[in-house]
Protein backbone atom coordinates (compact mmCIF):
# COMPACT_ATOMS: atom_id res chain seq x y z
CA UNK A 1 0.00 0.00 0.00
CA UNK A 2 1.34 3.27 -0.69
CA UNK A 3 0.26 6.34 1.60
CA UNK A 4 0.02 9.83 -0.10
CA UNK A 5 0.73 13.00 2.33
CA UNK A 6 -0.61 16.03 0.80
CA UNK A 7 -0.78 19.20 2.76
CA UNK A 8 -3.88 21.92 1.39
CA UNK A 9 -4.71 25.26 1.98
CA UNK A 10 -8.14 24.61 3.63
CA UNK A 11 -10.61 21.77 3.92
CA UNK A 12 -12.55 23.01 1.00
CA UNK A 13 -9.18 22.27 -1.44
CA UNK A 14 -8.96 19.19 0.35
CA UNK A 15 -11.96 17.94 -0.01
CA UNK A 16 -12.10 18.86 -3.86
CA UNK A 17 -8.66 17.09 -4.31
CA UNK A 18 -9.96 13.89 -2.50
CA UNK A 19 -13.31 13.53 -4.18
CA UNK A 20 -11.31 14.29 -7.68
CA UNK A 21 -8.81 11.42 -6.53
CA UNK A 22 -11.85 9.30 -5.11
CA UNK A 23 -14.13 9.75 -8.60
CA UNK A 24 -11.07 8.44 -10.61
CA UNK A 25 -10.35 5.68 -8.24
CA UNK A 26 -6.59 6.80 -7.95
CA UNK A 27 -7.19 6.55 -4.14
CA UNK A 28 -9.53 3.90 -2.08
CA UNK A 29 -9.71 6.54 1.13
CA UNK A 30 -8.93 9.91 1.90
CA UNK A 31 -8.76 11.04 5.60
CA UNK A 32 -8.58 14.69 6.41
CA UNK A 33 -6.96 16.21 9.17
CA UNK A 34 -6.74 20.49 10.14
CA UNK A 35 -2.68 21.05 11.16
CA UNK A 36 -0.49 23.49 11.70
CA UNK A 37 2.67 24.61 9.35
CA UNK A 38 5.75 25.51 9.67
CA UNK A 39 8.22 25.87 6.93
CA UNK A 40 11.01 28.16 5.05
CA UNK A 41 9.53 29.97 2.24
CA UNK A 42 10.92 33.07 0.22
CA UNK A 43 13.79 33.31 2.68
CA UNK A 44 11.40 33.50 5.59
CA UNK A 45 9.85 31.23 8.08
CA UNK A 46 5.82 31.11 7.56
CA UNK A 47 3.52 29.13 9.99
CA UNK A 48 -0.11 28.30 8.30
CA UNK A 49 -3.17 26.54 9.06
CA UNK A 50 -3.81 23.89 6.82
CA UNK A 51 -5.56 20.57 6.00
CA UNK A 52 -3.48 17.84 5.35
CA UNK A 53 -4.71 14.17 3.38
CA UNK A 54 -3.73 11.04 4.04
CA UNK A 55 -4.89 9.05 1.04
CA UNK A 56 -4.65 5.11 -0.09
CA UNK A 57 -3.35 3.83 -2.85
CA UNK A 58 -0.86 1.92 -4.61
CA UNK A 59 2.78 2.20 -6.36
CA UNK A 60 1.04 2.01 -9.85
CA UNK A 61 -1.27 5.03 -9.24
CA UNK A 62 1.27 7.13 -7.47
CA UNK A 63 2.65 9.33 -10.56
CA UNK A 64 -1.10 9.43 -12.07
CA UNK A 65 -2.11 10.95 -8.43
CA UNK A 66 0.70 13.36 -8.15
CA UNK A 67 -0.40 14.46 -12.41
CA UNK A 68 -3.92 15.06 -10.90
CA UNK A 69 -2.94 16.55 -7.65
CA UNK A 70 -0.78 19.31 -9.39
CA UNK A 71 -3.82 20.12 -12.39
CA UNK A 72 -6.03 21.18 -9.07
CA UNK A 73 -3.91 22.44 -6.12
CA UNK A 74 -3.82 25.89 -5.31
CA UNK A 75 -0.13 26.06 -4.35
CA UNK A 76 2.74 27.09 -6.48
CA UNK A 77 4.82 23.89 -5.03
CA UNK A 78 2.75 21.48 -3.17
CA UNK A 79 3.59 19.06 -0.97
CA UNK A 80 2.90 15.41 -2.47
CA UNK A 81 4.60 12.54 -0.39
CA UNK A 82 4.93 9.06 -1.21
CA UNK A 83 4.87 6.88 2.11
CA UNK A 84 5.16 3.02 1.87
CA UNK A 85 3.32 1.31 4.42
CA UNK A 86 1.79 -2.23 5.13
CA UNK A 87 -2.01 -2.57 5.92
CA UNK A 88 -3.50 -6.20 7.66
CA UNK A 89 -4.68 -8.26 4.96
CA UNK A 90 -8.71 -7.27 4.95
CA UNK A 91 -7.91 -3.74 4.40
CA UNK A 92 -5.28 -4.26 1.94
CA UNK A 93 -7.72 -6.27 0.03
CA UNK A 94 -10.88 -4.00 -0.06
CA UNK A 95 -7.87 -1.06 -0.96
CA UNK A 96 -7.11 -3.13 -4.21
CA UNK A 97 -10.15 -4.06 -5.26
CA UNK A 98 -11.45 0.08 -5.42
CA UNK A 99 -8.44 0.79 -7.07
CA UNK A 100 -7.82 1.37 -11.13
Amino acid sequence: MTLVYITCKDEKEAEKISRHLLGKRLIACSNMFPIKSMYWWEGKIATDNEVVIIAKSNEKNFSKVQKEVKKLHSYKVPCILKIEAKANKEYGDWADRELA
